[in-house]
């Protein structure tokens, strides 16, 4: 056999292989899950795991993400959006909109038909165009069928969603322009910059119309046009140089499949087929972002403007405020070795001038960035290696700025502190660590001035005391690294379980958003911890009465509806995803784990919502299989872990990793005997 006909069955057998490793996860991800009217903030967007480009229609009228499901007419294509975000969202930046005739009439095109899957979207109009766009990393192609005459292309390089355009500057040399953009970030914080190549498979002719706007105008024979668009967050020399790798738009799209099929077949549920895609349409929104930001060369831009060589992944885009209690979590448990990079990034954003918010040089949109002491404190328990020395003064400038001012940040600010002295002392700092804590331990005084008494008029309405998206009854529970601390001051366990009754008996609880979205964990420290099991399960799959929409306070306009729902209008209304939060909540929920506190390594366990599941990202799978699986059957009745009964229901970060068989019995009545002797709950004193 000589050496090329080896080869060729070489290449077969390697491509059988990556064939033959696809699991079609990717085909039960419904992209249009959340994408119509003030439910969820998604879009259908072509995309790539963890990419900052993503194509999808700008469509009429104007909505967060740019594009609603129901809407008919199209203004064009853009490429870039912060899903799930609040502010009216951001990016839309380079739109791009065929036309036909001589001259773009600037009337909509009207939607016949579209179809979508994870990197991929396909959209026809009723005047005979068809459109198809993929992402393949930091590439996007489009591909455009349209009838024989004049046609052209329309392209607004000062585009974006919300007038957030800051400036752009560009050049164009036969059929490519290149150049960059840069607008405002999420809220109109910062001041992000992307870099790109904008390149036609075929001669074109321009026409500048000012004010940002060019059209290209192809033969008017030619009825197959195909436009590609190279991004890259440090210049547009990089954007240049990934526009020469040679990429059919079969092949993008082959490869953006595989990628999100390989993300996604991390974990495998077996189940009610319909749940499986509810599953993986919430696991797909949690690996949008964060962005990467560097090159194959390691080369990427610092959030001060300068730029750095790392041999870490480096990422931006960030909304931590938002998902650090679910997203990132999940991120830490399924991906473990890219989450390394994650965090390293994060930690990456202290040497270089740090803020809450974005700053004048973000390369990439990005939103928020507190509690990020304590999702470093969290890696550091979880064996991340972050050099703390190295950043300790960046890190201690940030306590110096922490806000205290309103009741809803002293309790925030207090977990800081915390995650703070932690840091400390796993650096050997003991005097340092002490310091922290003893002021993180005010959070006492600052509970009891504005969260103890419920009797006042204003404990139930939004925004009360300068409250952030909150009430005092929400706000009161935020002390998830001192569990035992908060018990002592409501007055003890029986007061603690009876106060935590009445906030979800009676509803009062906001699912709706973060400020209060893991106090359900809270029974793990009262007198009822069984009924944390049957509460996450109502919460994930059962109707919720929901009193609380943006600002409005209790009374204006209840809703009732379940949460989670496989369709554009998904979960309630006026509810954000938040960049893989709320999405993230329901998936490690559906597997079973919890974060009882970030910056512990302890997960709570409930009964999954599948019959197995198999986390398969540790040192060897975690196999998790539930006993008499019905959905009545919502308490756990016993645990074993690779055939040792477990009295307990929790799991360490180390336990999820090492791998094995995790056995739940579940039962359709509470065992309050069960794990009560050895229950975790969070204490600001203990030893760790």
């Amino acid at each position: 056999m000589n050496l090329r006909l080896l080869a060729f069955f070489l290449l077969l057998l390697v491509n059988k292989t990556i064939y033959a490793q696809q699991t079609g996860k990717d085909k039960l991800v419904n992209v249009f899950l959340g994408s119509s009217g003030d439910h969820g903030q998604m879009s259908p967007a072509a995309s790539y795991p963890f990419s900052a480009l993503s194509i999808a229609p700008q469509t009429y009228p104007m909505t967060h993400t740019g594009y609603e499901h129901l809407a008919k007419e199209v203004f064009g294509f853009t490429h870039n959006r912060f899903e799930g975000v609040g502010c009216q969202g951001s990016g839309g930046i380079i739109l791009v909109k065929p036309f036909l005739g001589a001259e773009n009439d600037e009337l909509p095109l009207v939607k016949a038909s579209e179809t979508a899957a994870p990197g991929y979207y396909d959209i026809a109009f009723t005047n005979g165009i068809k459109a198809g766009f993929v992402v393949n990393k930091q590439t996007a192609m489009h591909d455009y069928i349209m009838p024989a005459g004049k046609k052209g292309f329309s392209i607004d390089l000062g585009h974006t969603f919300n007038n957030a355009l800051v400036d752009e500057s560009h050049t164009i040399d036969g059929n490519v322009i290149k150049g960059w953009v840069a607008a405002k970030t999420t809220c109109h914080a910062g001041t992000y910059r992307i870099y790109y190549q904008l390149s036609f498979n075929q001669s074109v002719k321009w026409k500048d119309l000012g004010e940002h706007r060019l059209v290209a105008v192809p033969a008017d024979d030619a009825t197959a046009v195909q436009l590609r668009v190279d991004i890259s967050a440090v210049s547009t020399e990089y954007a240049v140089k990934a526009s020469k790798k040679k990429l059919s738009f079969e092949e993008a799209k082959k490869n953006s499949a595989m990628a999100w099929d390989e993300l996604l077949s991390s974990v495998d549920v077996k189940g009610n087929a319909e749940r499986e895609r509810l599953f993986y349409s919430l696991l797909y929104r949690t690996i949008q972002s964060p962005y990467t930001i560097s090159e194959p060369d390691g080369t990427y831009k610092a959030i001060n403007g300068s730029t750095q060589k790392s041999k870490e992944m480096r990422y931006n885009g960030w909304a931590i405020w938002d998902n650090y209690k679910t997203q990132l979590p999940l991120l830490s448990v399924l991906y473990p070795k890219r989450y390394g990079d994650i965090v390293g990034s994060i930690a990456n954003l202290y040497p270089y001038g740090k803020k809450d918010y974005a700053g004048p040089n973000e390369p990439s949109n990005t939103v928020r960035t507190e509690h990020a002491m304590v999702v470093l404190y969290d890696a550091m328990k979880k064996g991340y290696k972050i050099d703390f020395p190295a950043i300790k003064d960046s890190v201690l400038a940030e306590v110096q700025r922490l806000d205290f001012s309103k009741p809803d940040k002293s309790l925030e600010a207090s977990y800081d502190l915390w995650a703070v002295s932690g840091m400390f002392k796993l650096s050997g700092d003991a005097a340092m660590s002490e310091k922290y804590k003893t002021m993180a331990m005010d959070y006492k005084k600052y509970w009891d001035k504005d969260f103890k008494d419920l009797s006042k008029k204003d404990v139930d309405r939004m925004g009360a005391r300068s409250l952030y998206q909150g009430t005092i009854r929400q706000y009161r529970w935020a002390v998830p690294f001192d569990v035992k601390g908060l018990v002592e001051l409501t007055g003890g366990a029986q007061a603690f379980t009876e106060q935590l009754d009445d906030f979800f008996d009676n509803d009062y609880f906001n699912k709706a958003n973060e400020p209060d979205l893991q106090t359900q964990e809270l029974y793990n420290g009262s007198a009822k911890p069984w009924k944390y099991q049957s509460l996450v399960h109502k919460l994930a799959l059962d109707t919720v009465i929901q009193h609380y929409f943006n600002d409005n306070s209790r009374g204006v306009g209840s809703f009732i509806d379940r949460i989670y729902k496989n369709e554009p209008k998904a979960f309630v209304r006026t509810m954000d995803d938040d960049a893989g939060a709320m999405s993230g909540w329901f998936v490690l929920t559906a597997m079973g784990i919890q974060p009882a506190c970030v910056g512990t390594p302890i997960y709570y366990l409930n009964v999954p919502l599948f019959e197995s599941v198999t986390i398969k990202s540790g040192a060897k799978p975690l196999q998790i299989k539930v006993e008499h699986f019905s959905d009545q059957n919502v308490y756990i009745e016993a645990v074993s872990l690779n055939g040792k009964a477990l009295d307990r229901t929790w799991l360490t970060h180390q336990e999820i990793l090492a791998g094995g068989q995790l056995v739940i019995k579940a039962a359709a009545t509470a065992d309050a005997k069960f794990g009560a002797g050895n229950q975790w709950v969070s204490d600001i004193n203990a030893a760790e």
